[in-house]
């Protein structure tokens, strides 16, 4: 253990301490120095310490204020996003009862002669014996305007 006790890399702790506590004074003059220079605008800040707080108060209000209206997820993109939905459901609604009409127009088809027949008369211009389908000629497309803005 002997020859562990002085190493000669590690420095003696009371070599530490003695220079420590021989240059406290200059710390603490230069601690005064420091209170000294900064006590003007500490005095200040602590006089209108409460405007100060109170302007923080205000700013952060503000900036809360801002970011719950027009941020990411703030109101205005809540109420777009409430009304798409509301469109979007309205849709579905929709296309459910468009969905639900086809449903019923394909069992109608499979199971009811009555709708057998009148769509084949309809679309594939079945006839009965003896019987005349007049059909409408087709209108004549209507012939464009000219315009002749771009000669002038």
């Amino acid at each position: 253990m002997k020859q562990f006790s002085k190493l000669s890399g590690l420095p003696n702790p009371e070599q530490g301490l003695r220079r420590i506590v021989e240059r406290a004074p200059q710390a603490e003059a230069w601690a005064d120095q420091t209170m000294e220079r900064a006590r003007p605008t500490l005095t200040i800040l602590y006089g209108i310490r409460r405007r100060l707080a109170t302007g923080a108060v205000v700013l952060l209000s503000g900036w809360l204020f801002v970011h719950v209206m027009f941020g990411a997820n703030g109101m205005v993109v809540y109420r777009q996003k409430k009304a798409d939905y509301q469109n979007l459901q309205k849709e579905i609604g929709a296309l459910t009862d468009e969905n639900s009409h086809y449903t019923e127009q394909i069992n109608a088809l499979q199971t009811d002669p009555k709708t057998i027949v009148k769509e084949a008369r309809e679309q594939l211009r079945y006839l009965r014996p003896g019987e005349v389908v007049y059909v409408s000629p087709t209108p004549a497309p209507t012939p464009r305007p000219e315009k002749n803005s771009a000669h002038k």
